[in-house]
């Protein structure tokens, strides 16, 4: 089991994505999420990066907690 802490900056590493605050603040920015929308369906991600999320959500993963801060910054 990973026991690491993870931030929204190693999240972004984690999903292959550039991670400096500069790079995530413009990602939130614009890639906003209707409420209705899931962050797992979100259109903007790759197949990939859809995987690790819905995995990570459904096994309630170390990764859990900040993908749910990322979807809640997305709204």
């Amino acid at each position: 089991m990973d026991t690491s802490y993870h931030s929204l900056k190693t999240l972004f590493a984690q999903l292959g994505l550039e991670n400096s605050d500069d790079h995530i603040s413009h990602f939130i920015d614009h890639n906003r999420l209707p409420s209705h929308t899931l962050i797992k369906d979100a259109p903007f991600w790759n197949e990939g990066q859809r995987h690790f999320i819905e995995e990570s959500l459904r096994e309630d993963a170390d990764w859990s907690e900040v993908i749910d801060e990322l979807d809640a910054l997305l709204r």
